[in-house]
């Protein structure tokens, strides 16, 4: 078993186990997908899955500056318009639902929209708006029993959106201390209802949007995306770190794949461990892998698919770079949030 063989994933045959993983780039003005992006996401076709940069369900859930959303006409046209590029060139592709939660800035939201999380914990930090540069994050607000509801709806209308568009499937991300992630972390689920306190509340609000996502796609075409051990976007440390995603991957058993980002955490090991015998299903792998590691997790059978991002930023032809043992171009990371085609839809793939 190596990074080039081929892999049945759900209903999908994947011709390699090179993911290519969820990135934010920014390039999606107004909230809605364009050419440059089909262009982009095309050009990176022979990965054996693609999953697309986070991508919001809801207004409330955008954050950043010219993040993509799925909730709308010409947002569902535009994806489809990627979509369509990826499959004429033999790729497939997942789009990832990302709900920012506390992690967002007034200014790159819509007119109305509102800024949520589980309890009422502002995030440190800074966030970029085009209308005001590096701005601190505000104090979201404690979302109520109608925000659930109303949340999760939107999680769902994503997922319908997302077969509208064409999309092989659906990774929800529950990681990087984004909302999913932020009713499973203690620090920033503080309810005293039942959806906080113990680890089967917290895990809660995660399961209802998993299952009623795959009440429309099939849980073969929904993935979840998990960050433990990570502490991005102000997450400290805590003590139920194993037991908590142990209690969630078992609860999860039958989605397509968890796809577990490696923090390199001393206790990543024994996490990523746990969470692969409760899951028992597919496991994508993603943390500054190059070839070598990544051939040494899968022929361990640690993981079954390894997710490369930075390496697929400036190298859109990586899995025959990898093929070949070609030298990896270098990404230009002054270029990795800017709004036009350089430093992302003009990398040069390997001559002949």
């Amino acid at each position: 078993m190596s990074l080039f063989s081929s892999y049945r994933l759900g209903r999908l045959e994947l011709p390699n186990r090179i993911v290519m993983a969820p990135m934010t780039r920014c390039r999606a003005i107004g909230g809605v997908p364009n050419a440059l992006m089909r262009d982009y996401y095309t050009q990176r076709a022979s990965a054996g899955l693609i999953i697309t940069e986070g991508t919001s369900p809801s207004p409330n859930g955008l954050g950043y500056a010219r993040i993509p959303g799925l909730y709308s006409e010409p947002q569902i046209a535009g994806w489809r318009s990627v979509v369509e590029g990826v499959h004429a060139a033999g790729g497939r592709i997942f789009v990832q639902l990302m709900h920012v939660g506390r992690i967002a800035h007034q200014n790159n939201l819509p007119s109305g929209a509102r800024i949520l999380a589980p309890s009422a914990v502002a995030s440190a930090g800074n966030m970029w708006t085009d209308q005001e540069g590096l701005q601190p994050l505000p104090t979201p607000a404690e979302m109520t029993a109608a925000d659930l509801r109303e949340t999760l709806d939107e999680f769902v209308q994503g997922a319908r959106n997302a077969l509208a568009a064409g999309f092989d499937g659906v990774e929800l991300h529950a990681a990087n201390g984004y909302l999913l992630e932020q009713f499973l972390h203690p620090h920033t689920n503080r309810r005293s209802d039942d959806h906080g306190g113990s680890i089967a509340r917290r895990i809660r609000f995660v399961l209802e949007v998993v299952r009623a996502s795959a009440e429309v796609l099939g849980a073969d075409r929904v993935g979840v995306r998990l960050s433990p051990h990570g502490t991005f976007n102000d997450l400290p440390p805590h003590a139920e770190v194993e037991a908590t995603y142990a209690a969630l991957a078992r609860e999860l058993r039958g989605v397509a794949y968890l796809h577990v980002i490696n923090h390199t955490h001393e206790g990543f090991g024994a996490t990523a461990g746990a969470i692969r015998a409760a899951f028992g299903g597919p496991i994508v792998v993603n943390g500054g892998y190059d070839r070598e590691r990544a051939d040494a997790v899968l022929a361990a059978k640690e993981a079954d698919l390894v997710a490369f991002g930075k390496p697929f930023i400036s190298n859109p032809d990586l899995v025959r770079r990898f093929e070949r043992q070609g030298t990896l171009a270098e990404a230009q990371v002054a270029t990795f949030y800017t709004a036009g085609a350089e430093g992302y839809a003009d990398y040069p793939a390997l001559a002949g």
